[in-house]
């Protein structure tokens, strides 16, 4: 039986359209989409929030059951402890360094050894999964190594990164797609991030290949005949229908939990 395909929703500004206003900005705002997105298929909501994690992923949890994964890896560790504390389903970690060159920002942030040891450490302490981002086949190189240092369990969540733009660029290509996912390691769970107008084509080739797929403003916050989406919910709604054409269901939050490998989290929803 062909695995139900977890929905990644990332309502979080355009890195590459950045006067595009399609996403929300405020934790109620971001709820509220949050909530639309749900009801829509997604599983997983991918968050920024910068400075509001916390009370975002309140809100969140306020409305419904969806799996948080809080992002912004770039962001210090120090700057991230307090996010722990509010245990998340999951929180992303590049496994290498950022070189991205988007629109009006530029990252070059360095993500060292001994840094991805201690994210987690306190991913082991607090219960929440790691959500790893896998821009080249060097980070599978890292992951193997936190594998030899028993600081990971499986099954792995990854994130695997196409045409985002920087020093940590790669293509969107079939080559790449089916040569990146040839690598990963035993026991991974992927999901892919495009940030290209090759998008729709790599989406669902990842779909039929048994991966998971992640959408949004923050990637691509244009619908595949190029029209800026009205909002993430639109988005989502979008790839569930080229999901269940391409024979696969739809994964609830809870069927997600259990593929990923997420003990289950007490919500407070209204």
């Amino acid at each position: 039986m062909e695995t139900k395909l977890i929905v990644t929703v990332t309502a979080n500004p355009s890195w590459i359209f950045p006067t595009l206003k399609n996403h929300p900005v405020t934790p109620e705002q971001i709820a509220d989409e949050i909530y639309a997105c749900y009801k829509a298929g997604a599983s997983v909501a991918h968050i920024h929030a910068p400075g509001k994690q916390v009370e975002t992923i309140r809100r969140i949890r306020d409305r419904c059951d969806i799996l948080v994964q809080v992002g912004l890896s770039g962001d210090p560790l120090e700057l991230r402890r307090p996010i722990f504390e509010s245990k998340p389903d999951m929180i992303s970690i590049m496994l290498t360094h950022h070189d991205e060159q988007f629109t009006k920002e530029s990252f070059n942030i360095l993500h060292t050894k001994s840094e991805l040891e201690e994210y987690c450490q306190l991913c082991l302490k607090h219960g929440v999964k790691p959500e790893f981002e896998v821009w080249h086949t060097g980070a599978i190189w890292n992951l193997s190594y936190l594998e030899r240092k028993h600081l990971v369990e499986k099954p792995y969540f990854l994130t695997i990164f196409f045409g985002w733009p920087g020093g940590s660029w790669s293509p969107v290509t079939m080559d790449e797609l089916g040569h990146r996912i040839k690598y990963l390691p035993q026991g991974s769970i992927y999901s892919t991030s495009v940030m290209d107008k090759a998008q729709p084509q790599v989406l669902e080739a990842t779909i039929r290949m048994g991966g998971h797929v992640r959408v949004g403003t923050e990637d691509n916050p244009l619908r595949a005949d190029g029209s800026p989406a009205k909002d993430n919910a639109e988005l989502v709604r979008d790839i569930v229908q080229v999901g269940k054409y391409s024979g696969r269901e739809i994964a609830t939050p809870e069927e997600a939990r259990i593929l990923i490998g997420i003990p289950r989290t007490v919500t407070t929803r209204s």
